[in-house]
């Protein structure tokens, strides 16, 4: 076995334990002793075997085992002098049973099927963690292919991850997954969203606060570094922190060690760092938005995300993962039939993964372990050559401004136009037109083009317009 992995004798009596430490050192083994009264106290995480000297009853060593079960249920077990064959404790993760006098051969033999043990559990918590992780990024193409093979690469490495894409498209998922197969997986996994805290706060979300520290602060609180000490961080939208904090985020990368607000001692913590954003960062350094110094000390390992509608061939796996889950929960299920999935297939999903984790969870709930077609899906999923048709009866104050809008910006040429997208054009212009000249107050938009405010939702949905940035 390995020189970091020790064997650990657990006996009240002395002589045997003697002995067992005797052949345990000449065959070359690391070994520590404890005995049945303070064997609980023991740390077993680099523990690869326990050599128990059997205690005076069967029902006594039964005891045992089922404690150390429930302290180290991994654990294989030697036990020594047991009248009782290993076969009798089958359950109870008993590889062996050597009774004095035995040759070094057999320890050895029984420290190997020992080892061969261990191996097999390795194994299969790594084929866990695996079909975890496909589970969560399931799919055939190229592009989530090597987001798998790139997670797997970077897990078991402590460099920093940059994890690139839209929104929806399961930056989390793989952080999280990242964690689970790495070395700090039994360590905690902290996430924090830099974009949805007030930039006043975040200093402490992230550095914690003592007593007193500002207004509000009746007590002193760990921040987000602190809590993920010897595990991972996940900075989620790294692209919206303020200039100011990515200073004091830059330093504590590069030194390990920051200050609570309202202190002056240092804290060293020891985390990994995985942040992610959507927003293209080279551009804005060139803007002036995001510090040079530490996109590089953040890019060390950049995954891209692609986005759904450039993984089409995965949404039936998805949606099969997806109802799968559900299923897991106790949950009414759904079946989605060929020509809704294909209807799905064809939309552009500006919500990636979300948005379509989202429509099972509504499809679940509205048609309970039923059918779902084509025309059980919203509106926006009946496509038509990658155009959504929301309605094919347009109402009459619609139909009067799409009319008046033709008359006035485009006359009928003898060549001809495709009607439909140039209506689609036009309804795009005049509701961005009338969102700009109402702030985007998507309430006073709605008045303007004499629709309801839902119907301008949907439309916006439909368009993928969104608030522009302020300056």
């Amino acid at each position: 076995m390995s020189n970091n992995e020790a064997i650990y004798i657990i006996d009240d009596n002395e002589e045997r334990c003697h002995k067992l430490s005797t052949i345990l050192s000449f065959v070359g083994e690391t070994c520590f002793h404890a005995n049945y009264s303070n064997w609980q106290s023991q740390s077993y995480e680099n523990a690869q075997a326990i050599v128990a000297g059997v205690r005076s009853s069967y029902n006594d060593t039964i005891e045992f085992l089922d404690e150390l079960g429930t302290n180290a249920p991994k654990l294989p077990v030697i036990l020594v002098d047991s009248p009782i064959p290993e076969s009798r404790y089958y359950t109870k993760n008993v590889l062996a049973n050597l009774c004095f006098p035995f040759s070094y051969a057999q320890m050895l033999e029984a420290l190997h099927k020992c080892q061969i043990a261990q191996e097999i559990a390795s194994a299969q918590a790594s084929h866990e963690k695996r079909t975890s992780l496909f589970r969560s990024l399931v799919g055939n193409s190229d592009s989530i292919r090597q987001v798998r093979r790139l997670i797997e690469q970077v897990a078991n490495t402590e460099a920093s991850v940059l994890l690139l894409g839209e929104s929806g498209t399961g930056k989390e998922v793989v952080a999280r997954n990242i964690h689970a197969l790495s070395s700090r997986h039994s360590k905690p996994f902290i996430p924090i969203n830099c974009g949805a805290i007030p930039a006043e706060l975040l200093e402490s979300e992230l550095f914690g606060h003592e007593k007193g520290a500002f207004t509000g602060a009746i007590t002193s609180r760990q921040g987000r570094f602190e809590l993920a000490n010897g595990g991972t961080l996940f900075l989620d939208e790294i692209g919206d922190m303020p200039l100011a904090m990515q200073v004091k985020l830059l330093r504590v990368l590069q030194e390990r060690c920051f200050e609570r607000v309202g202190s002056n001692r240092s804290v060293e913590v020891n985390v990994r760092i995985i942040a992610a954003t959507h927003r293209n960062l080279e551009q804005a350094i060139e803007e002036g938005k995001f510090r040079e110094d530490l996109f590089y000390r953040l890019n060390v390992f950049p995954i891209d995300m692609p986005p759904l509608r450039a993984r089409r061939e995965d949404l039936p796996l998805l949606v099969n993962e997806l109802i799968a889950r559900i299923e897991g929960e106790n949950r009414p299920s759904v079946r989605i039939m060929p020509g809704a999935l294909e209807a799905l297939s064809r939309y552009q999903w500006p919500g990636n993964v979300r948005e379509l984790a989202n429509l099972v969870e509504r499809l679940s709930i509205l048609f309970p372990n039923g059918i779902v077609d084509i025309d059980d899906l919203p509106r926006r999923f009946k496509t038509d050559n990658n155009f959504p048709i929301t309605n094919t009866a347009v109402s009459g104050n619609e139909r009067e401004s799409l009319l008046e809008m033709v008359s006035q910006e485009q006359a009928f040429s003898g060549d001809g136009i495709d009607l439909k997208e140039h209506l689609v054009k036009t309804e795009l212009a005049l509701i961005s037109q009338a969102l700009d000249e109402s702030d985007w107050v998507v309430a006073h938009a709605a008045s303007y083009l004499n629709m309801r405010r839902t119907t301008l939702v949907e439309k916006m949905r439909k368009y993928g317009l969104t608030r522009p940035e302020r300056a």
